[in-house]
């Protein structure tokens, strides 16, 4: 199986600009599919921007089978490319922090709504999501997805390890002063579970809240296999199958595991 070239947009868009944010969308399709990617991940809401005024979001959120996915789901189609983008999800009267999988020829393949809040923004603003762990299969990878402060929690990305997922893909809107978690925390979390994780961030000042970049493509061999810096940018990595599976066959960390022991977690 060959690997799935993956490109990361780091990028804030435009706040509040959801037709200008389709457009930027639909040049780095473009510009991904040409350096032969075939998957593209985007920040948390990207769709939207994250700073909104709090009273705004209702009216920003859109089905997932709304306007904007069909949009989105001809650009991935139009460039033959996958696209994961986040954006803020309506259910009825609900709405959920979401990040949602298009495949290469425009369907749907996994919606995730984040199941961890982080502060008094996120957590006045949506409503949490109660499915862990969402998986999609593409090109024989299987496919897991968070958004931002979920993949803080050990407990979450290891349920996606016991699951099988190879790649978990995280787009993120991770602000100052928590850019260890970029820097270590990420990279340690694939190895520890074994995966692949792209962790695609915003960037520069947003309302009250500056981003720090420093998207990154961890490995399961521990090493940062693409880094982006501070500033907007689009970067490239390999997920590799073969690497995952040497990797797995090394590292003993899931075969030895002793679940008897772990009751007092939950």
């Amino acid at each position: 199986m060959p690997p799935l070239r993956t490109a990361l947009l780091q990028s804030s868009g435009v706040l509040g600009g959801v037709a200008e944010n389709l457009k930027a969308l639909d040049e780095a399709a473009e510009r991904a599919a040409q350096a032969g990617a075939g998957l593209l991940v985007t920040s948390e809401m990207f769709l939207t921007g994250y700073a909104l005024d709090l009273e705004a979001v209702p009216g920003f959120a859109e089905a997932s089978d709304g306007d904007s996915a069909r949009a989105i789901g001809e650009i991935a189609r139009r460039h033959g490319v996958a696209v994961l983008y986040g954006y803020p999800e309506r259910d009825g009267d609900t709405v959920y922090n979401s990040a949602q999988l298009i495949g290469p020829d425009g369907a749907s393949l996994a919606n995730y709504r984040k199941t961890h809040l982080f502060g008094c923004f996120e957590q006045d603003a949506f409503t949490p999501g109660d499915i862990p762990v969402v998986q999609a299969d593409l090109g024989g990878i299987r496919i897991g997805i968070m958004i931002c402060y979920d993949v803080e929690f050990p407990e979450n990305v290891r349920a996606h390890a016991l699951a099988g997922t190879d790649l978990l893909l995280v787009p993120t809107a991770q602000m100052h002063p928590f850019q260890f978690v970029a820097e270590h925390l990420v990279p340690v979390r694939a190895f520890e579970n074994q995966m692949y994780v792209a962790y695609v961030n915003r960037t520069g000042p947003e309302g009250e809240f500056e981003f720090v970049g420093l998207s990154c493509l961890a490995s399961p061999d521990g090493t940062t296999r693409t880094r982006a810096g501070r500033g907007e940018e689009m970067v490239f990595g390999e997920v590799d199958p073969e690497l995952l599976s040497a990797s797995r066959e090394n590292n003993p960390y899931l075969r030895d595991r002793r679940p008897g022991l772990y009751s007092s977690l939950v």
